[in-house]
């Protein structure tokens, strides 16, 4: 019976985790800025994109970046969990200037994306 509860219990904590990782990957989107000398994967959230304007994410980062000269943007890399899984994690915070030569994509995460730190 001790056996089951456990069951249970370790089952109804694995379902309460996956909404918190979801959550983490609806408030970061993750774009790929291409440059001419480097291509870097930046994250944005839900907070900078909705005080930046409205529209699709790339869009709302490309004109940002226009109208400011600079924006400040977490940059993302691949990184290790505690739990030794792969996971899209913030690196640095870095500063994107304006560039006639720039690309902005939008990027898919083949690993779960964490959240920067706030």
């Amino acid at each position: 019976m001790i056996a089951l509860t456990r069951r249970l219990a370790m089952a109804a904590a694995a379902c309460l985790a996956i909404p918190a990782a979801a959550s983490a990957a609806d408030a970061v989107t993750l774009l790929q800025v291409v440059g001419p000398r480097d291509t870097v994967v930046i994250g944005i959230t839900a907070d900078e994109r909705a005080a930046w304007g409205r529209g699709e994410a790339v869009t709302v980062v490309a004109e940002r970046l226009h109208a400011a000269g600079t924006i400040t943007v977490w940059q993302y890399a691949v990184g290790r969990a505690a739990d030794g899984s792969l996971q899209m994690r913030p690196r640095a915070r870095i500063a994107l200037l304006r560039h006639e030569a720039m690309r902005i994509e939008s990027y898919s995460a083949a690993h779960p994306v964490v959240a920067p730190p706030t």
